[in-house]
């Protein structure tokens, strides 16, 4: 009878345990995780939404690919059982590159206001404000991932590395000043150990790479996306893998620390190199060197998702836009005066229309490896009112000539509806140019 039990418990033990592997083998290993996108109409900032801790706390975080790691405001509702801060002095602090060691005095402890703990300095790029936030780790949790079958949702990453902002603790009104309205912190996409693509790659044994497409608008839930861990990249009911209109132009290394916190350290941002400029397929002429990295880390090229249009040196803007308005005059389309921040607008009644954008002369960015990344319309020009359409560039002064700032910043307009993906390991960017040209958007993505 004893022997009969225990062989009956072993075959129940076995068949359990069949049950289990063959559960967990229909759950297949990710590929990417995917984020949507949100446009905000009157900042131009774009965000996300991520669930932190124990119970998860939705945050809606304005996406910048120069911040460093993830922050965010921890006010008095954040109090996650799951939080723990990090150590002064530990490994992990130094992964983070904490600058310093937090005491919380006159207050009691709480999430984000604890002692003996790795501190980092956060940046708010809106209010060009810094503060000393905690540094922590908490489950970030509900992930949304793909694979080659479909689409499952509900993955934790647990012990996520983040800065917590205990807004209480300076005395401040808010850190959040600039932000979107409800937005709560920073998601950080910038070549760091702890930046979000970084750590879930390493998590889960991802390809260490990011894309993003930034929708145009979010009217009628009109959301693009943020992949981490690469492709395939599905658009609406195709079944097309977008990744194959990507063109690949190298990342460049800047060897000096570009900020916001300026050390001895290379810069974590995004450059690329122009090596010239076409409108309508003729190259104009300005002061090259200005798109090289100076000896300081100043000049060159570098993309953005915090600025709203793209900015230049006025070497750069003046022949730019000179040549854009006599090709312009060449369509007989009408200038007008402009309207700050831009310097070269158009009588929107004298433009006509495409599939993508506004019919207006096409700007050429000549990247290195000889690739173009061409910019039609849609992502040149701006409407501000409803018979005026703006060259979507903004000048920045000579004062900044020979220093530590770029000469071209590529911005968020610039940057909609084109699929870019940043490759980590092999340092390089692919780009589709404008998605329109393929009947298709970034808010067309498949996801749910």
């Amino acid at each position: 009878m004893a022997i009969s039990s225990t062989l009956h418990l072993l075959l129940l033990s076995l068949s359990l345990l069949s049950l289990l592997s063959s559960s967990i083998a229909l759950i297949p290993k990710p590929n990417s995780f995917i984020l949507p996108i949100a446009k905000d109409p009157k900042t131009l900032q774009y965000s996300t939404t991520i669930k932190m801790g124990t119970p998860p706390k939705s945050l809606d975080l304005v996406i910048d690919i120069r911040e460093r790691f993830l922050w965010f405001e921890c006010d008095k509702s954040y109090n996650s059982s799951t939080y723990q801060p990090i150590q002064c002095g530990t490994k992990k602090c130094k992964q983070s590159k904490g600058t310093e060691c937090i005491t919380c005095t006159n207050h009691p402890l709480k999430t984000g206001c604890t002692n003996n703990t790795c501190g980092l300095s956060v940046f708010n790029p809106f209010d060009e404000l810094f503060v000393s936030g905690d540094v922590g780790e908490d489950v970030l949790s509900s992930l949304r991932t793909t694979n080659n079958r479909g689409i499952f949702k509900n993955v934790n990453a647990p012990h996520f590395i983040s800065s917590c902002v205990y807004q209480d603790k300076f005395g401040v009104p808010s850190f959040l000043e600039g932000l979107s309205k409800g937005k709560k912190g920073i998601l950080g996409l910038a070549k760091t150990l702890i930046s979000l693509p970084t750590q879930l790659a390493t998590k889960f044994k991802l390809e260490r790479k990011f894309t993003l497409c930034l929708p145009s608008s979010s009217k009628n839930n009109g959301l693009g996306s943020l992949f981490i861990g690469g492709g395939p990249y599905h658009l609406g009911s195709s079944k097309d893998d977008f990744s194959k209109f990507l063109t690949y132009t190298p990342l460049i290394a800047n060897r000096h620390s570009t900020g916001p916190i300026f050390d001895n350290s290379p810069s974590t941002e995004y450059f690329i190199k122009v090596n010239s400029i076409k409108v309508d397929n003729s190259v104009i002429n300005y002061n090259s060197t200005l798109l090289s990295i100076n000896r300081f880390g100043g000049g060159g090229t570098k993309l953005s998702t915090v600025i709203a249009h793209t900015k230049l040196h006025t070497l750069i803007y003046q022949p730019l836009v000179n040549a854009f308005v006599k090709k312009a005059e060449i369509r007989k389309i009408k200038r007008v005066k402009g309207v700050a921040p831009f310097g070269a607008c158009f009588d929107s009644r004298t433009i006509g229309k495409s599939v993508t954008g506004p019919n207006v002369p096409t700007i050429d960015l000549v990247l290195k490896g000889g690739v173009e990344w061409r910019i039609n319309g849609a992502n040149s020009m701006v409407k501000v009112n409803e018979n005026v359409l703006c060259l979507g560039f903004v000048e920045v002064g000579l004062e900044n000539l020979g220093g530590l700032e770029p000469s071209f910043v590529i911005g968020g307009h610039q940057l909609e509806d084109n699929l870019l993906e940043f490759d980590l390991v092999s340092s390089k960017l692919g780009f589709s140019s404008s998605l329109l040209l393929n009947k298709a958007s970034c808010s067309s993505f498949r996801r749910f």
